[in-house]
């Protein structure tokens, strides 16, 4: 190649630039925005992943939820952050969100129980109506929380038996949360005789509440008849305790007034059958 050749091949490549010199600025700023966009958005997908991470660290929550809960925001963040990226660089971005949600839908189609356990475990993460170590009852279930997981939680049962329930049905029932408040009210239903003397049976109850130094006094003590049942007298025997000793404090009480009770002559109805025999006619003589 002679030296004319060269200079014509540069002279060409010259004119090509300075005539096309605003479409290259145009796509240097362009690229250059879209870097400055790519770093932005990472560094906010990063300071935001961080964020939540610490602040589900200080609500106690597990450390696998809170660690893929902040992954997960942090990758959406990212995701959306490329988008722009490529939106900026002249990349046509339409198609390929089409085809994302169209991938999306058929996902959550395929996933939709998997989907809504996932929803409810986020929703029981950061609302939090119970958590690791406290006793609640989710319907017809009950038991103490051992873990709650992003698809379902498990509960230990008082008889030892491991339940799993999948977060989306703890969200569709009540949850009664027994162990959460350090206290708790406990109503007895003691049932009498008819014979009984109110005032007597009344004294009888009080002093064995009153004898119970579990029971927290300054809470308030109610002790009234209660229902005038088909065959007894309900009296009710309402105190607080502390949550801890609410089920040791109502078996013994239980004891103790029946004992009370049986010292005092008073008695407890129970159910009773009578049946009466009549004679079968003689039909010999017939």
């Amino acid at each position: 190649m002679n030296t004319k050749d060269v200079t014509d091949r540069v002279d060409q490549a010259t004119g090509w630039l300075i005539s096309n010199e605003t479409l290259i600025m145009d796509y240097i700023v362009d690229f250059a925005v879209a870097l400055l966009i790519l770093f932005v958005g990472l560094l906010i997908a990063k300071w935001v992943s961080r964020g939540i991470s610490r602040m589900l660290s200080l609500r106690k929550i597990d450390a696998t939820i809170s660690g893929f809960i902040a992954a997960m925001i942090r990758y959406t963040i990212i995701a959306f952050t490329l988008i722009a990226v490529l939106g900026q660089v002249g990349i046509q971005t339409t198609s390929i969100i089409a085809v994302l949600g169209a991938a999306g839908l058929a996902v959550g189609l395929a996933l939709q129980g998997s989907l809504s356990n996932f929803a409810a475990g986020v929703l029981l993460v950061i609302f939090r109506p119970l958590k690791a170590g406290e006793y609640v009852k989710v319907g017809s279930i009950e038991g103490t929380v051992t873990h709650v997981e992003i698809f379902s939680t498990t509960l230990l049962s008082a008889d030892g038996h491991t339940i799993i329930v999948p977060n989306s049905n703890i969200i569709k029932e009540n949850i009664i949360n027994i162990s959460r408040e350090p206290d708790r009210r406990t109503d007895l239903i003691i049932g009498v005789a008819y014979d009984s003397q109110i005032e007597i049976v009344k004294k009888i109850l009080n002093d064995i509440v009153a004898n119970e130094s579990r029971i927290l006094q300054e809470k308030g003590i109610t002790i009234r008849l209660n229902e005038m049942g088909a065959s007894s007298l309900n009296y009710i025997v309402r105190y607080w305790t502390k949550n801890g000793d609410a089920t040791t404090v109502r078996w013994e009480l239980l004891e103790q007034i029946k004992n009370a009770l049986d010292q005092n002559n008073i008695a407890i109805p129970f159910p009773q059958m009578e049946v009466y025999l009549h004679p079968q006619a003689d039909t010999t003589k017939l």
